[in-house]
């Protein structure tokens, strides 16, 4: 599974859900843009950028990173990235957080003693397999991309229970739903839609309804990538996937 993509779609898509999970949920997300910012001086990208709009100023942006393996260079490349990146753009915000996303703390090499200060007033550190689980929808979700194979039905059915409890907005809602489903299939991309269905426990009726169905379209084409990097041919993936081989093949040019 490629935990670091989907925690991106997740700050993209769902950043409310990122807000509370570094617990600053009172913050607004509208105020928030989310990009994969190329820095020219040094040709590499950073992953993930919440930078304010205009008149928000005042408000912290935040660099956002998923580590899912260790690497004993990570805070001299990532703190290293960040500096060059405020001497190109000049952004006007004096407050910023580097917020590094763990899936296991064995996976981080400590920040070097040189970094204190940076550690102790912009690093936010969060290691998945290790948070408690204190019930709430942001938390369920995070833990969801480390769950074993095991349980991940029961939380992802839990989570889309208190996703449709929860947020009243239709359009949220479905966001999230969608997300949650995502999770699941690219943790098991082998898994049949009926494997899928059964692990979700979605019953017919849910099956057969427009949002159903456009929901689990727009999550088999998520998981496309993910089957070609792993070496399918376009042609298993849409039977595998149900899908029409042009829809699989457009989507694989995409890649290129």
């Amino acid at each position: 599974m490629k935990t670091d993509k989907l925690f991106y779609d997740l700050v993209r898509e769902l950043p409310q859900i990122f807000f509370e999970l570094i617990g600053k949920p009172e913050t607004d997300p509208s105020i928030y843009t989310f990009t994969a910012q190329a820095v020219k001086e040094q040709s590499f990208n950073l992953d993930g950028l919440l930078s304010t709009i205009a008149g928000h100023d005042t408000e912290p942006m935040y660099f956002v990173e998923a580590q899912a393996y260790k690497d004993d260079k990570f805070y001299e490349r990532f703190f290293g990235q960040i500096f060059v990146y405020f001497g190109q753009y000049s952004p006007p915000n004096s407050e910023w957080y580097a917020v590094v996303i763990y899936d296991r703390k064995r996976n981080e090499t400590p920040p070097h003693p040189r970094y204190k200060t940076l550690v102790d007033n912009h690093l936010i550190r969060i290691y998945l397999k290790e948070l408690n689980d204190d019930g709430s929808l942001a938390t369920g979700i995070a833990r969801l991309f480390v769950e074993t194979r095991k349980k991940t039905g029961a939380l992802a059915q839990r989570l889309m229970t208190q996703a449709i409890q929860e947020i009243s907005d239709e359009t949220n809602q479905k966001l999230v739903l969608e997300f949650i489903q995502s999770i699941v299939v690219n943790k098991f991309p082998n898994l049949t839609p009926e494997g899928i269905k059964a692990m979700l426990n979605l019953t017919n009726d849910i099956e057969n309804t427009e949002y159903y169905k456009s929901i689990m379209k727009k999550t088999k084409l998520k998981v496309i990538p993910t089957l070609l990097r792993n070496g399918c041919s376009i042609e298993q993936i849409a039977k595998d996937l149900e899908l029409d081989v042009e829809e699989v093949r457009e989507v694989a040019n995409q890649q290129q």
